[in-house]
């Protein structure tokens, strides 16, 4: 039994060395050719249809056969992640970072394994979560980065389209810029990747999730392979530092993407990079989207807990101290709290007061300030407070969220503003004001993952509430488009 088979000795299907090397499947995984990659797998193993598709998992053999036969393709990300991991075929060979099974989790960057971390509290959780994807790179992954990564991905992008293949230019653009930067120095590359931080901070809810974290992506391996060549420079913690950001804007595009597992352990590097450089405000911004992602999968308690411990870890007068405070507000509300929601919204209000006067403001790093703390308005619609809720959202959406965008669709923050509008429309009895806001949120084909969450809220409280009502028909029609189109782009 070789390497590649011990390591994946808990996995119901390995394919064997001779197949994986040979000619034929290298060639049809250059081009992502998932036809031929699974026609090979079935006649030269002899693996029937329903075995791959209990391998790669929600997958039906019928979806199997349908492939085999050019009936069907592949493009969603998360699936091509499943096939890979199905059938053993390394991530670099596809285009992806390393699989699982490649190489433990623990040795990412070198990191230890340390048993009271919260990435370790959380491993039931993970292994409960629809894929364990360890996509940080691990020690050794970045040889070249921008030269070998780049040839397979650029055969990937060929495979899905122009879409792709303008966003791996974009990708590919920005590191030609840090190995012309990195020849002056490790200061200027510092520099240049708290810049690109910054950047995306602003820019990542104005892309389709799954496109800024392979862009994100593609600057955070730069960042590990530029670390591993500085040694013990004086700006290593700098740069070190810049890495943890990214991957904390990682967790977030992953969380958006729906893919939770590696939202988590994107969650985890950046808190070990957050104690390494004695700066907890990454590792705090990494609590708050592992709490965001309980929260929407309806686990209040846990997603309280997760927000009280970051809070408790990160200064009074930062921003993500009162985020975190907001979203132990909106958990209590969760769990019909209402007194703790009441408690947390003054210690909220009264964080808020005193936040420095440079306090981001605008991007995912930052808090709109306003007359309500944030997630007021979804907290008093959990409480059943419809009509202050409808008030709230309303001034939230006109103070805070600009037009749509020329498309006509709306960002995720706005998106979801819309449909806790909605919601608390809902529970006014007018159904005509909250089918209109739920629409407006729907608007583009793009939708994040807690955008379709609260969608599927709504579409619950119609079918509750109005089911007699012709919208409502409609609604459910609308909802499942949907949702099957964003399954069958996510596979």
């Amino acid at each position: 039994m070789d390497e590649r088979e011990v390591r994946r000795s808990g996995y119901p299907l390995t394919i064997p060395d001779v197949l994986l090397r040979s000619e034929a499947m290298r060639r049809a995984c250059a081009t992502r050719d998932f036809r031929e990659i699974f026609r090979l797998v079935n006649r030269r193993t002899g693996t029937s249809h329903a075995a791959m598709a209990a391998a790669i998992g929600k997958m039906t053999s019928s979806r199997v056969s349908d492939i085999i036969r050019g009936v069907r393709g592949i493009r969603g990300q998360q699936v091509i992640e499943r096939v890979a991991d199905g059938f053993g075929i390394p991530g670099e060979m596809l285009g992806l970072p390393p699989r699982p099974w490649e190489g433990s989790p623990e040795d990412i960057d070198g990191a230890g394994n340390d048993s009271n971390s919260v990435e370790n509290m959380l491993a039931p959780e993970l292994e409960d979560s629809e894929s364990l994807e360890p996509e940080v790179p691990c020690q050794g992954e970045v040889v070249s980065v921008d030269r070998r990564a780049f040839v397979s991905a650029s055969a990937a992008a060929l495979a899905v389209g122009p879409m792709a293949a303008t966003q791996l230019d974009r990708g590919r653009r920005v590191i030609q810029v840090l190995d012309v930067m990195g020849n002056d120095g490790p200061g200027n590359v510092a520099d240049s990747l708290g810049e690109l931080v910054e950047h995306y901070a602003h820019s990542i809810s104005a892309m389709p999730p799954s496109e800024v974290y392979d862009e994100i992506l593609m600057v955070r391996s730069y960042a590990k392979k530029f670390l591993d060549s500085v040694g013990a420079a004086p700006q290593r913690k700098d740069i070190s530092l810049a890495a943890g950001w990214l991957s904390c804007l990682l967790g977030i595009a992953a969380c958006d993407m729906g893919a939770h597992a590696s939202a988590h352990l994107w969650c985890a590097d950046a808190e070990r990079r957050s104690r390494e450089a004695g700066k907890p405000e990454p590792a705090g911004w990494s609590m708050w989207t592992k709490s965001m992602i309980a929260f929407y999968q309806g686990r209040p308690h846990q997603s309280m807990a997760l927000a009280s411990q970051g809070r408790a870890a990160t200064p009074m007068g930062t921003v993500v101290h009162a985020k975190l405070a907001a979203q132990e507000m909106r958990t209590a509300a969760m769990v019909g709290d209402a007194e703790g929601m009441e408690q947390s919204r003054c210690y909220v209000a009264k964080v808020m007061k005193n936040l420095p006067s440079g306090a981001k403001t605008a991007g995912v790093f930052s808090m709109a300030l306003a007359e309500d703390p944030p997630y007021t308005a979804t907290s008093l619609m959990l409480l059943g407070r419809f009509r202050e809720a409808v008030s709230s959202t309303n001034r939230v959406i006109e103070t805070h969220h600009h037009p749509a965008r020329p498309r006509g669709e709306h960002s995720p923050g706005h998106a979801r503003a819309l449909l806790i509008l909605a919601l608390a429309q809902a529970g006014t009895g007018n159904l005509d004001e909250a089918l209109s806001a739920a629409h407006a949120a729907l608007v583009g084909d793009r939708p994040a993952w807690p955008t379709v969450v609260l969608a599927g809220k709504f579409n619950q409280a119609l079918k509750r509430d109005f089911a007699d009502a012709r919208q409502v028909a409609e609604f459910d029609s609308r909802f499942r488009e949907m949702s099957s189109h964003l399954m069958s782009r996510n596979g």
